[in-house]
């Protein structure tokens, strides 16, 4: 996945700080996509319908808008980590306005270690690996892989399951990874590895062709 530059991310930061939408814009939509995608494994699924993605992201960018000039001031985090944290920030407050004390239904959660961020969901996750089914029958034999994959999901580790949400599923690189995990470049890329390893393993020995079913 090809990134900007950074010194290209400060030069657009400096203008949209002093007022340039057009920089604003750029900055908002190389990061985009990688942000939807978050939100859209982290969104829990009984909100799904009641709460659209794209306002999330909205109501993000006018926060980080509004927050602009102190973030190029001070900015402790990378930029697309920083957008991230208050979209995570938003969600958070949505769950908790939507879902109150149903919010951290452990059944539900995958990224138990996280603390108040909403987790990815093992029905989300288990998702996104199968696709789209394309005809009735192949709905059938899709409900029933989904359910074996989420008990594979389930079954690992909550630090290794959020590790492979960050680099496989929302596509975070080592270095954006390893800051969120609180780990060294090298570390979690070590991790990441090993998670790949082990969750082939548990899908090799699931009956119902989940052996295909591979990050």
């Amino acid at each position: 996945m090809q990134l900007p530059d950074p010194s290209e991310i400060r030069r657009r930061l400096k203008q949209a700080a002093e007022g340039d939408d057009e920089a604003w814009r750029t900055l908002v939509g190389q990061n985009h996509n990688r942000l939807r995608r978050m939100v859209v494994l982290r969104l829990d699924q009984r909100l799904q319908g009641r709460i659209d993605p794209s306002d999330v992201l909205q109501e993000t960018y006018f926060e980080a808008a509004r927050q602009l000039a102190d973030y190029v001031r001070n900015p402790t985090l990378p930029f697309f980590l920083w957008l991230r944290s208050l979209a995570g920030n938003r969600l958070f407050k949505l769950h908790r306005r939507h879902l109150g004390a149903r919010m951290r239904d452990v059944s539900r959660e995958v990224s138990l270690y996280r603390g108040a961020w909403p987790g990815a969901s093992s029905a989300a996750l288990a998702a996104h690996l199968l696709g789209r089914e394309h005809t009735p029958s192949e709905a059938a034999v899709r409900a029933e892989l989904k359910l074996r994959l989420q008990e594979a999901l389930n079954s690992m580790d909550p630090f290794d399951r959020e590790v492979l949400v960050l680099r496989h599923f929302e596509q975070m690189t080592t270095a954006e990874a390893a800051r969120e995990l609180g780990l060294s470049a090298a570390a979690a890329g070590k991790r990441y590895l090993r998670v790949v390893v082990r969750l082939k393993e548990i899908l090799s020995r699931m009956p119902g062709g989940l052996g295909e079913c591979q990050p």
